[in-house]
């Protein structure tokens, strides 16, 4: 069977369900606010099911909202342990079955696994409704790095009996895709992502932005976007910050991002600069600001912030994982070690702050590949895998052979 193209896929209503949502920051939620805009452009009637978060009369919730759905339905929100910005979402599979009796989407896409996921799937299972599910976050792996790695294979079953109660399972790269499947998920399908070019570009590098950081032009600025928080593996950000500035003095670490690491990070090493969290065009003016982009992360499962930074004009230096095992060449737009290598990982970051040619030519050609990755292929791309009826009819026989909850 020929899959459609996407003249011929007519607007759907695609029901989104997800324990986080803009303007919450993280590569979840910033792959559904593309996601969510990318749809509403094709015409498709897009709706949400998401937790309440913490401040929904704030303006900036409520802008975040705008353009990326046609409606929304929120539930209960509890704390998750760990990441107390994010959080459980908490409904009645009666609750979400009445809903989509009214108004039944054509299609769900599950983006979380959590108790709202599962709730959500049970509800599209007796409506008849085909589901697919996203491989976001890699959960299973951060519990080595919260003193609970005995609970590794336990939710490591856990995400596979979740995601095989659905018709596939959408994962971001081939390195992903051949984890998951050693997982057990029986069904999956490549969807990558896109990023901003207009947003994250070198030409909003800002003179007096680098001139508040103490940093002379000619001197160099290594930079790390994301959480501070143990399993994206600062540890390994910091020594190669450290042998960096052993060589280059003036040499500048700036962090952008909040976590629970961010204390004791800052009273280990109170020259850093911490500046929080960036949104907008402040996050893209601190990108641009950079030299070396650090992604020292094991954990992340695509990992947002490397094409950002390859947009930004930056050279990232990163393991051959999660995006940078798609989009990185090493040497050529980035440099990469492998997963057990970190000296080759140290040793490719003291290459770029030694040799100004490579790094000019390398932060030139990440600009360039970068502007290849658009965000409206990879929306055609879900249409695709989403609303192909081949996953639509396996649907149908997935519900057949799963007792519902």
């Amino acid at each position: 069977m020929t899959e459609p193209t996407r003249t011929s896929i007519r607007p759907r209503h695609i029901a989104i369900v997800s324990e986080t949502f803009p303007p919450e920051v993280n590569g979840v939620a910033n792959t559904l606010r593309h996601l969510c805009q990318g749809l509403m452009q094709q015409g498709h009637r897009v709706s949400v099911v998401r937790p309440r978060q913490q401040d929904e009369s704030g303006a900036e919730v409520q802008a975040a909202g705008q353009a990326l759905f046609t409606s929304e339905h929120l539930v209960t929100g509890i704390p998750l342990p760990g990441y107390p910005e994010l959080r459980f979402g908490l409904a009645r599979t009666g609750r979400l079955t009445k809903l989509w009796r009214r108004q039944r989407p054509d299609a769900l896409y599950v983006a979380t696994e959590g108790p709202l996921g599962v709730v959500a799937v049970s509800a599209a299972q007796r409506l008849g409704i085909p589901v697919s599910s996203g491989f976001h976050t890699n959960f299973h792996s951060y519990s080595h790095y919260y003193g609970a790695g005995f609970l590794e294979k336990l939710l490591c079953g856990y995400g596979r009996w979740f995601h095989n109660r659905t018709a596939i399972t959408l994962v971001p790269t081939r390195k992903m895709q051949d984890a998951v499947r050693a997982m057990g998920v029986q069904s999956t399908g490549l969807w990558s992502r896109g990023v901003d070019c207009t947003r994250f570009t070198p030409h909003k590098r800002d003179t007096e932005l680098r001139s508040s950081w103490g940093v002379a032009p000619n001197e160099r600025v290594v930079l790390y976007v994301g959480r501070l928080a143990s399993e994206k593996n600062l540890q390994m950000a910091s020594a190669c910050f450290e042998r960096i500035r052993n060589l280059h003095p003036k040499a500048r670490f700036v962090l952008v991002g909040d976590g629970p690491m961010r204390k004791r990070l800052a009273e280990k090493h109170p020259d850093y600069l911490f500046c929080g969290m960036q949104r907008g065009e402040a996050l893209a003016r601190h990108y641009a600001s950079g030299d070396i982009f650090l992604f020292p992360s094991k954990t992340d499962t695509f990992g947002n912030v490397v094409t950002e930074a390859m947009a930004s004009g930056l050279a990232v230096v990163a393991y051959d994982d999660a995006a940078a095992s798609e989009h990185i060449q090493h040497e050529g737009n980035g440099m990469k070690a492998d997963l057990s290598d970190d000296d080759g990982f140290i040793d490719a970051a003291l290459k770029l702050a030694d040799q100004p040619t490579l790094l000019s030519r390398i932060r030139a050609q990440a600009r360039l590949d970068a502007l290849e990755l658009n965000w409206s292929t990879q929306i055609e791309q879900f249409e695709q895998l989403v609303l192909n009826q081949q996953h639509r009819a396996k649907y149908h026989a997935i519900k057949q052979s799963i007792p519902l909850l």
